[in-house]
């Protein structure tokens, strides 16, 4: 084997010339794809002795993915990054086999535990679907959300500047979408209509993008507040915050005005300290004064005839709009037909990512808008809570809520624990990041995309890593 090391220059040189021959060839006969090879032999390369990297990859192009319709648009994959998530799936299962992937400590707890126990669910209300095929599909890309991004991301997150180059990785890319999306929208003068749809091929829609956008906001002002980091770091995540904002802005999409609101009053309350058996009763004496005032409410709302429109003061006063505005009747239609599915088939549902094509009987006549579609090709329940109460049931719908809250839980914990500075900013932004996006799901569902499962699952992810190895007391050496 010495000559080969002997003759290595000559042995690359004459490799590169074949390769280059060999393709020449082939792209006079109009076939490109051996072009990939060399990137294809170094993603190997990286999954086999880098996946750290592989995760910053899927991070970075996540943003700037496109959905490619296969089986004459039966089937769609988000290329490239589910590609690689499926890559890491697969590594991550057979490395069970030979190495401890998963610890005791990191099964036990109660997040894993319940993530484990909503993809059992999963398959079991598979089995009673109404569409088996389309629920097996649902269900084989939940797992490929979820394996690669929380238990691979609980130990990829154990030192804090992965956390950091991940998110920052994935906010280049999405700051990347956002001038495009501005560049766009201003040829059609910032419309209102047109900025539903500028930010495509990217986001499918104005909610999607918003969502994300809102997502990041928080963390991005928490890095500009870590003095540890350096001076450029911080300004340059100042700056991307202030034109997330004004991006945000620009994406009328009110669902996420209405989330960060959310998320930003929360932060007061945890900030200020009120403690949570507060929070509690307020919410309930909230709550039975809704149920007691219902009607008169009702009738207030339904005197609201704002709509959307680019005037950003009526734009606000339509989110409560329920007599005209039609986005917001179509939501009701939807979650309407949600809770008719639901109690028709209360313990299992009619089957995991099954609701855009079963619901369209049960519509009423009397609650269908303009917007309105029987074909299945126009969205889902539009709630990451009504969702799974009618694809798996009341079990499925109470396990979704046990995760999201026992991920503010989590949260909560790491924040009052947090021994340095740099962690408690980080678990109040995440904090701040999650319940955005919870609120954001009472009003839409996205978890089932690349764009939202990708940075809401490393979230949790980074919370549970941050808990685990700050319980001990190890902060200071594990974090630094």
């Amino acid at each position: 084997m010495n000559w080969i090391f002997k003759y290595r220059n000559h042995l690359i040189a004459f490799l590169s010339f074949l390769f280059l021959a060999i393709n020449l060839l082939l792209i006079s006969e109009d076939f490109y794809w051996l072009l990939f090879l060399p990137l294809i032999l170094i993603i190997i390369v990286l999954f086999l002795f880098s996946l750290d990297y592989i995760l910053l990859i899927i991070s970075l192009l996540t943003p700037l993915s496109v959905v490619l319709s296969l089986n004459n648009g039966n089937l769609g994959i988000s290329v490239p990054v589910e590609p690689l998530l499926i890559g890491v799936c697969v590594l991550f299962v057979l490395r069970l086999f030979f190495y401890s992937e998963i610890t005791n400590r990191m099964i036990r707890h109660p997040i894993s535990m319940l993530l484990v126990s909503y993809i059992f669910w999963m398959m079991l209300s598979s089995l009673f679907s109404e569409i088996p095929l389309v629920s097996l599909k649902y269900l084989i890309s939940r797992i490929w959300f979820i394996i690669p991004l929380y238990f691979t991301g609980i130990q990829f997150f154990k030192k804090v500047r992965y956390f950091r180059n991940f998110t920052a990785l994935y906010v280049l890319s999405l700051m990347i979408v956002v001038v495009y999306t501005i560049i766009r929208h201003a040829r059609y003068g910032f419309s209102e209509e047109s900025g539903h749809w500028v930010m495509s091929p990217f986001y499918n829609d104005h909610t999607a993008y918003g969502a994300m956008l809102t997502f990041f906001i928080p963390v991005l002002f928490g890095f500009s507040l870590i003095k540890k980091y350096s001076r450029i770091f911080r300004i340059t995540s100042f700056t991307i915050g202030i034109v997330f904002i004004l991006a945000l802005i620009l994406s009328f999409s009110r669902a996420a005005w209405l989330s960060l609101a959310v998320a930003l009053f929360f932060g007061m309350l945890i900030y200020l300290k009120i403690k949570f058996k507060w929070v509690v009763f307020a919410s309930l004496i909230a709550l039975a004064f809704l149920f007691s005032f219902q009607q008169n409410i009702i009738q207030v709302l339904e005197k609201n005839t704002n709509e959307s429109s680019e005037n950003y003061v009526e734009h606000i006063k339509s989110v409560y709009n329920i007599s005209s505005d039609a986005s917001n009747l179509e939501r009701i239609n939807r979650w309407q037909a949600a809770i008719r599915l639901f109690k028709e088939r209360p313990l299992f549902g009619w089957g995991p990512g099954t609701y855009q094509f079963v619901y369209a009987p049960y519509q009423l006549s009397q609650e269908k808008t303009i917007i309105s579609t029987n074909a299945g090709n126009k969205g889902n329940a539009h709630s990451e809570y009504l969702g799974p109460l009618a694809e798996m049931g009341l079990p499925g719908m109470l396990i979704v809520l046990a995760i999201f809250s026992m991920s503010l839980v989590s949260g909560l914990r790491v924040y009052k624990m947090s021994v340095t500075i740099e962690m408690k900013i980080i678990s109040f932004t995440l904090i701040l990041a999650l319940i955005s996006y919870f609120t954001h799901g009472l009003l839409n569902n996205f978890l089932d995309t690349d764009k939202a499962a990708i940075p809401v699952w490393s979230f949790v992810a980074m919370i549970v890593a941050m808990e685990m190895y700050n319980a001990d007391k190890l902060a200071k050496e594990v974090f630094d």
